[in-house]
């Protein structure tokens, strides 16, 4: 028979939660427990005070089993084979004050649970939406996690079981288009038709995480492009990593890793794109120019839907995108202070360059490669000023300008930074919207 003895420490201190093992009245062996019991994690409120729960294990087996230094016992932690029917074990001892501590601090731990689901539930709700469609996957009392898990705690939990889930769906994915010998239809379809929507659950996840992406990067530019609390604005290098990293090119990045959807939903399809980097660093172009504009892509259909008797390539497009900081006011004439005319003067560059494709094959009339032109900014007045002489037209918002360069054969486009944000949260609206994300 074992005598346990249930303790409150309400006292400030760090031990954790325990059960501790007792020999002819001394302490022997003590177990944290933290978290082996469902809901079982800080300092347990009763209305009296945070207390830490310890459980206090006496019995004549243990003294008998006490090793002469009081140690630890000679008690096998498992008993398989012949004996496991006859010796009790550590892991039996363990289990069984486990169960009377459950039942013990029951009404605490079901608060407990509770409150650990709703922080969960909170977590994935608002902050990490690609977990929603697996929850169901994973058992009730695995998804109880401690209230005052941090975020990047129980995401690293729930990538886990998104991991294991993924690993599991491969492996049955190599079975399940074999049928088993002798399996009926009907068996077959049930077991396909399991393996198809725990498929398609996983897929959801990757959308989610797709569109809490675009979410946590459009939240980011909101901030960047707001006066701090020194007054001063975000260089416009931070604003740029955030569209795209610096010093990198399509060939160095993966497409998750640029946000070029802020500016043009079309720039995911580029061929060849480059991020702060001189015309002559750049082998798709061919040019020599130093010159460096903030980002340059350059889209290069090889592959033709009509196909006519002439072996030229169809023609490119080139995009030139200037950043410039917020409410930055002193643009004025001169390529050097207009950024307007540094993305005309980039386009020029590279059409008069040696433009080639990947795969060194010649662009032929590359003078009329049709050419796009984004300038981001802040709607200052020195910037109006330069739309307005360069003929555009004020976008309905007012909140921008575009218009068409025929000497350029270039379309240009200022978008104010508010036109950005609102274009942007516009076009993902419904997508946050399906997943409860806010947009305000």
């Amino acid at each position: 028979m074992f005598e346990l003895t249930h303790v409150r420490l309400y006292s400030n201190t760090s031990q954790s939660h325990m059960i501790a093992y007792c020999a002819a009245n001394r302490l022997v062996k003590e177990e944290c427990i933290k978290g082996k019991l469902s809901g079982l994690y800080g300092r347990i409120d009763d209305g009296s005070g945070g207390f830490i729960y310890s459980c206090y294990v006496s019995s004549q087996y243990l003294n008998d089993k006490v090793r002469s230094e009081r140690t630890g016992f000679d008690i096998d932690d498992d008993v398989d084979g012949l004996f496991a029917g006859d010796q009790i074990s550590f892991s039996d001892i363990r289990e069984l004050v486990l169960e009377k501590a459950k039942d013990h601090l029951g009404e605490y731990l079901k608060e407990s649970r509770k409150r650990g689901r709703e922080r969960l539930d909170f977590f994935v709700c608002n902050k990490a939406p690609r977990y929603r469609p697996i929850l169901s996957y994973i058992p009730e009392d695995q998804l109880s996690v401690d209230p005052n898990i941090s975020d990047k705690e129980l995401d690293l939990i729930l990538h886990k079981y998104l991991t294991e889930l993924e690993s599991k769906l491969l492996s049955e994915g190599h079975e399940i288009m074999i049928p088993r010998i002798n399996e009926e239809w009907a068996d077959y379809k049930k077991r396909l038709d399991k393996y198809l929507s725990t498929a398609e659950d996983i897929k959801k996840s990757d959308l989610a995480n797709y569109v809490s992406h675009r979410k946590v990067i459009l939240d980011l530019l909101e901030k960047a492009i707001q006066r701090g609390p020194d007054g001063r604005y975000a260089r416009e290098d931070l604003i740029h990593n955030l569209i795209m990293p610096m010093g990198k090119d399509s060939n160095e990045l993966l497409i998750d890793n640029c946000n070029l959807w802020l500016i043009d939903e079309r720039l995911a399809f580029h061929n060849y794109l480059a991020s702060d980097k001189t015309l002559a660093s750049m082998p798709i172009t061919g040019a020599s120019e130093t010159k460096e504009p903030d980002l340059l892509s350059l889209n290069v259909f090889d592959n033709p839907i009509l196909v006519a008797e002439s072996a030229g390539l169809p023609l490119a497009s080139i995009v030139v995108v200037e950043i410039k900081r917020p409410m930055r006011n002193d643009a004025q004439q001169g390529e050097e202070k207009d950024p307007i005319e540094q993305a005309l003067g980039y386009l020029d560059r590279v059409r008069n360059g040696s433009v080639s494709t990947a795969n060194g094959r010649p662009i032929p009339h590359s003078p009329d490669i049709p050419g796009f032109c984004y300038v981001v900014c802040d709607s200052t007045p020195t910037m109006i000023n330069r739309c307005k002489i360069h003929g555009l037209t004020v976008t309905s918002d007012h909140l921008g300008y575009f218009g068409y360069n025929p000497g350029f054969k270039a379309y240009i486009e200022v978008i104010f930074y508010n036109r950005l944000v609102n274009s942007a949260k516009e076009r993902n609206k419904c997508f946050f919207d399906k997943l409860g994300l806010p947009t305000t």
